[in-house]
């Protein structure tokens, strides 16, 4: 049996498990091997029959004493009983709705049964349980056994008998680790590891398969981001000297200090782009931890030598944002531009600030030496190249991306292993801690008595409702019920506005600028709506059916007010009951660190959830996980081995033509 064999030539493969297979994407014999349990359970203690408990998990083995079939009176199921003794006693078994154990089964039969221990007033029973002739090699009981990924008309015996035929065919899966690499990152052999993933001999045996295949997952990812910076450093960007003194009395005239690891940031940044090697760094920081300034002054840097600067934002209202605010910081000494799809201003200006429509736009870019990216989503290899092409000089310039969110270590260093890290931990000095309350259903009247006494002392409030379905439909539906309960029943003297998916780029921007200029007393927003524009003024962030919210994205919700000298408020309303959203959400009210949020949003929800599949970066993992911190810290170190030993990898042909293999299976950028 090659890898190859199409998997309908293994027994019991007809046309109609075919076609379910192919839903699993199972249509060869190595698409079965690579398709690995989730999860695994351990049924390997065998138990005496007198010895069984109510709610025990059990094994046991003995003979077939009685079989019989008839149909429930109420439903007309086809209902299995039987009756198995051992040298202890015996035990009723019951399977519903398996009308072919009549045939399969006969008294005398010798059984291995795992699964769950009942007890009524007939005694005990075991319902449903997983069985097989304790003859046979165990695949089913008695052992630990893999649990599968399946879909409807594929059941667990089913994978693991085909798995069975499969298994065999793992010799033709050649080692692409050689000794030198599986003994200097201590992992087993290909070949065992999915052997022993399958149908674990031991728990010993199965930890170290699951590290192999975990790490090599791990060990790819991090490849590509070594090989990324390999080619990045192939590249030439313009060498921008530091401007020392220009750049301290830029700081000096700041209305504030710079934290020291904004100065560290800044520095790293500065150092950076006096390489003749692009720059490709990810700088990120709490939620209002001051990174613009950090960039503002990467850009006036820049602009001192005569490069041009282009900062991508991901809404046009976040790229009038920033047009204000490097405006005030810059205008007085350097051009600051903006270029959008509805902004078009001073396009050949040393700061130009525009969304992506300025990569479509004809515009050519002057001696462009820095790119800065305002999002969490990667500059991918494309938008880059249209730089480069936009720009006069033909140089590819340096590259800054800003995370909107703080990342969990182990996160960046898997997703963005190709980037370096800045890192500002802590909020600029003096800024008041947001209060933040989970207000209980009974408590309602008393947070909308709360929000007024702050709107009439001249504050202002956002209000966040949930999307609960993905549509533009949903989501305005679900701004526009809170709207009229704020606007028509609690707060009707007062000014509230509403922002949604489906208003047009023009009518939000007309809204935000209206709040901002503080011509609006309460804002209602859907998450998908971007509120990232700064308005001081406001104090309040009221936060509808919170329990749908991840915590990353509560504490980004959070950090929109506390940018002044009043005091702020978070106010977090769920009516959900489930003690593990609870949990969060208390998690939420007691902690202000968006990077301890960052990690435990991580554990608690995994980061397809948390980032988007797409944007997580981890759709290519299908075991590694992100809270393998330590087998991910040895998979980086690995790999930077290899390219330090070799960076075009021909010392070891066999991972070169494995890795490539995976990088175009996957076409990550």
């Amino acid at each position: 049996m090659e890898l190859s064999t199409p998997v309908q030539t293994l027994k019991t493969v007809g046309a109609a498990l075919l076609r379910r297979l192919e839903r699993l994407g199972i249509t060869t014999v190595r698409d079965l091997l690579f398709y690995f349990p989730f999860r695994h359970e351990d049924w390997r203690a065998v138990s005496l029959i007198a010895s069984l408990k109510d709610g025990q998990e059990a094994t046991v083995r003995g003979k077939v004493e009685l079989i019989a079939q008839r149909r429930t009176p109420r439903t007309r199921r086809v209902l299995t009983e039987a009756l198995v003794h051992d040298d202890s006693g015996s035990v009723r078994v019951v399977w519903f709705n398996q009308p072919y154990l009549g045939k399969q089964l006969q008294q005398g039969d010798q059984l291995s049964l795992s699964g769950k221990v009942k007890e009524d007033v007939f005694g005990v029973q075991m319902v449903s349980p997983m069985w097989e002739r304790a003859s046979r090699e165990a695949t089913n009981t008695g052992r630990i056994i893999p649990v599968y990924p399946t879909t409807e008309g594929v059941t667990q015996k089913q994978l693991r008998f085909l798995m069975t035929q499969a298994l065999p065919a793992v010799k033709h899966i050649a080692e692409w680790l050689p000794n030198e690499v599986r003994d200097r990152a201590d992992v087993c052999g290909v070949r065992e590891a999915i052997t022993q993933f399958h149908f674990p001999d031991s728990p010993d045996a199965l930890h170290h398969a699951e590290l192999r295949l975990k790490f090599d997952e791990l060990l790819l990812v991090q490849m590509l981001g070594m090989a990324n910076r390999v080619a990045m450093s192939a590249l030439r960007a313009p060498r921008v000297p530091f401007h020392a003194d220009e750049v301290r009395a830029f700081v000096a005239r700041l209305p504030y200090t710079l934290t020291p690891h904004q100065k560290k940031a800044a520095w790293e940044i500065l150092q950076d782009m006096e390489r003749e090697q692009p720059m490709n760094r990810l700088l990120e920081g709490d939620v209002g931890s001051g990174k613009t300034v950090v960039a503002a002054i990467a850009a006036y840097n820049a602009a001192l030598s005569g490069f041009q600067t282009v900062i991508m934002a991901p809404t046009e209202v976040l790229a009038a944002q920033h047009f204000r605010t490097f405006g005030k910081l810059c205008d007085e000494i350097v051009t600051v531009g903006i270029m959008t799809r509805t902004q078009k201003n001073n396009p050949g200006a040393q700061i130009l600030i525009g969304t992506h429509a300025l990569l479509e736009e004809a515009v050519e870019l002057h001696q462009l030496g820095l790119v800065i990216v305002d999002e969490q989503h990667r500059f991918g290899v494309e938008q880059r190249r249209v730089l480069k092409e936009k720009n006069s000089t033909g140089a590819t310039p340096h590259f800054l991306s800003m995370s909107a969110t703080p990342i969990p270590r182990s996160y960046a260093l898997t997703v963005f292993g190709d980037l370096d890290l800045s890192i500002i931990p802590e909020l600029p000095p003096g800024r008041k801690p947001i209060i933040t309350r989970l207000v209980e259903p009974r408590n309602r009247e008393k947070a909308y008595a709360f929000t007024r006494k702050q709107i009439e002392s001249g504050r202002q409030a956002f209000v966040i409702c949930p999307l609960i379905e993905p549509s533009a439909r949903e989501e305005k539906k679900a701004v526009m019920e809170v709207y009229k309960r704020l606007s028509e029943e609690i707060y009707k003297d007062l000014r509230v506005a509403y922002l949604h998916g489906r208003m047009k780029g023009k009518e939000k921007d007309a809204v935000m600028q209206k709040f901002a200029a503080g011509e609006t007393d309460i804002l209602v927003s859907t998450s998908v709506v971007e509120v990232g524009v700064d308005v001081p003024n406001a104090t309040i962030m009221w936060l509808e059916g919170a329990e749908r919210f991840g915590l990353a994205q509560l504490h980004q919700f959070r950090g929109r007010v506390g940018r002044d000298e009043h005091q702020s408020y978070c106010l977090v309303f769920s009516e959900t009951d489930s003690e593990k959203s609870l949990e969060r959400l208390r998690l939420f009210e007691k902690e202000r660190n968006g990077f301890v949020l960052a990690e435990k949003d991580l554990e608690m929800r995994g980061p397809g959830e948390v980032f988007g599949t797409a944007q997580s970066g981890m759709m290519h993992l299908k075991l590694a996980r992100l809270t393998d911190r330590a087998l991910i810290q040895k998979s980086r170190d690995i790999a930077r081995w290899l390219f330090e030993k070799d960076a075009t990898l021909a010392r070891w042909p066999t991972i070169a033509a494995y890795f490539e293999t995976w990088r175009h299976a996957v076409h990550l950028e």
